[in-house]
């Protein structure tokens, strides 16, 4: 057994002086990881931290926007906004289709001492057409709050369209 505690004693000595030479210390010192107390990549910290309130914030209004342009498509694809769209373009159509035919009645021309001519105001601004048998003038005037703002001038030759306005075999 003595030789035993001997062999014990002379393992723990022998593991102690190999252990004791790779052993090094230092001071020991506490460096903070944040850099708002630290100071070192302070900026960087701040606009990473910036960035991700940007974004963030963008990505809330982008959000946002969607879901009020969703609710603009779903409201302009009811049956009631289709229906109101289909009868405001078919009514602007016969109103178009009228204008053109008063300014084309081969069967009551305009002349110089009797033209013919119409005037209607529409969603704020006026149109003014006539035929005096030479030119078809067609005026449409651009009113905001009760002020003319700009005017628009188109004048045709009747000529222009191969229809005859008196009798065409006489030629």
């Amino acid at each position: 057994m003595k030789e035993k505690m001997e062999m014990v004693a002379l393992s723990s000595i022998f593991f102690i002086t190999i252990m004791a030479v790779n052993i090094e210390a230092t001071e020991l010192v506490h460096k903070f990881g944040s850099p708002s107390f630290s100071g070192i990549n302070q900026s960087a910290h701040y606009l990473t931290i910036d960035e991700q309130e940007r974004t963030r914030k963008d990505a809330l209004a982008q959000k946002a926007q969607d879901a009020l342009d969703e609710a603009q498509r779903e409201a302009d694809n009811t049956t009631l906004a289709k229906f109101l769209r289909n009868l405001e373009s078919r009514i602007y159509s016969t109103l178009a289709k009228d204008i053109s035919e008063s300014l084309f009645d081969y069967n009551n021309p305009g002349t110089l001492e009797n033209p013919v001519t119409g005037e209607i105001w529409l969603e704020g601004n006026r149109i003014i057409w006539s035929n005096n048998g030479v030119s078809i003038t067609l005026v449409v005037e651009e009113w905001l709050d009760g002020v003319l703002i700009s005017t628009t001038t188109i004048e045709i030759p009747v000529g222009a369209f191969g229809g005859c306005f008196s009798d065409c075999a006489t030629g």
